[in-house]
């Protein structure tokens, strides 16, 4: 309705976008004044200081939500209108420094990843295998912030396939989300190195596929990554990987050494020593038991498919998005 009537169709797509153009540029700049008002705030909760904040932020989304995505693949709906929520939107936008125009693009190509992949879909049944030497699992505790914990133990590795290894994995990011504690926006990986070889690390361009999945897919998901007593022949692997992390993943991941006072230090920074099992350098005793995490994985199967609007009869509607609400906290 702002453009300027034209008798030709060629002039009035010309004009669209010469107001879209603006309006995007107006956008960055309120971003980028919105960005600076927030400096001193949690990146991942939205202003709640003053009405102002709150007023500016929540317009700055609905732009965004309105010219980047609708703009670009018309009227959400389903899933994906589901997935598109404030916090949604401020996750990507963090993740590509406030640029909307890299904001959106990354969020349309996880939209278009999730329509075919279809990640809340996945079912346990689907899965069951690769879990079932505990190499992938939600932990029963949470860290000092109250975020959901995974444990990933790469030497008990058990299949074969990439693919179906990738998609339990991808099973479990969705299950940690959909366990967030209200208001909380990320989880910690815990990873525990005994027992690792160079024999069962994953092949390079998996190790690169699963942490473009991560980092593209999941922006602003992963506040933590402790690489537990790594051997000094990971170092090797490392090398390579690392060069497949962006800068703010990058930062994310730390090696931690049991003998080391620092590596000793963050881990009492980040969980409870009474919580932390001793295999990372705390107290508890964890023993994973894949049939009682099996029924805990299907009672949530039937949690997400209610939070997605389907039945657990596999049953698809809609576009595919990632859960952005939350679950009780695990006990």
């Amino acid at each position: 309705m702002f453009s300027r009537w034209s008798n030709s169709h060629h002039s009035q797509e010309k004009d669209s976008l010469q107001h879209e153009s603006k309006v995007i540029n107006l956008f960055n700049c309120m971003a980028k004044s919105l960005f600076c008002v927030c400096l001193l705030k949690s990146p991942f909760s939205a202003p709640t200081s003053n009405i102002f904040e709150i007023s500016i932020y929540s317009l700055l989304v609905n732009i965004f939500f309105y010219l980047g995505i609708q703009a670009g693949q018309g009227p959400l709906a389903g899933r994906s209108l589901k997935y598109c929520t404030d916090a949604c939107l401020r996750r990507y936008l963090e993740a590509r420094n406030w640029n909307v125009d890299k904001s959106k693009k990354m969020l349309e190509e996880t939209l278009k990843w999730r329509s075919t992949y279809k990640p809340e879909e996945i079912r346990w049944d689907e899965v069951a295998v690769e879990g079932e030497t505990g190499k992938v699992y939600r932990a029963n505790f949470h860290d000092r912030d109250g975020r959901t914990v995974l444990i990933l133990r790469p030497a008990k590795q058990n299949t074969t396939s990439l693919d179906n290894q990738l998609r339990h994995l991808v099973y479990m990011i969705e299950n940690a989300i959909l366990n967030l504690p209200e208001g909380q926006q990320q989880m910690v990986w815990l990873i525990d190195f005994t027992g690792w070889s160079l024999s069962t690390s994953v092949p390079i361009n998996s190790a690169r596929d699963t942490i473009n999945v991560l980092q593209n897919h999941y922006p602003e998901r992963l506040a933590m990554a402790f690489l537990y007593s790594p051997p000094r022949i990971f170092e090797a692997f490392w090398k390579i990987v690392k060069y497949f992390l962006d800068a703010k993943t990058f930062q994310k991941v730390k090696f931690v050494y049991p003998k080391n006072k620092d590596s000793v230090e963050l881990m009492r920074s980040y969980f409870d020593e009474e919580n932390l099992p001793i295999e990372f350098g705390g107290k508890a005793i964890l023993e994973y038991k894949h049939e009682e995490f099996s029924k805990q994985m299907v009672q949530d199967d039937t949690k997400s498919a209610t939070l997605w609007g389907f039945d657990d009869k596999h049953q698809s509607i809609g576009n595919g998005p990632e859960p952005v609400c939350v679950a009780p906290a695990a006990s």
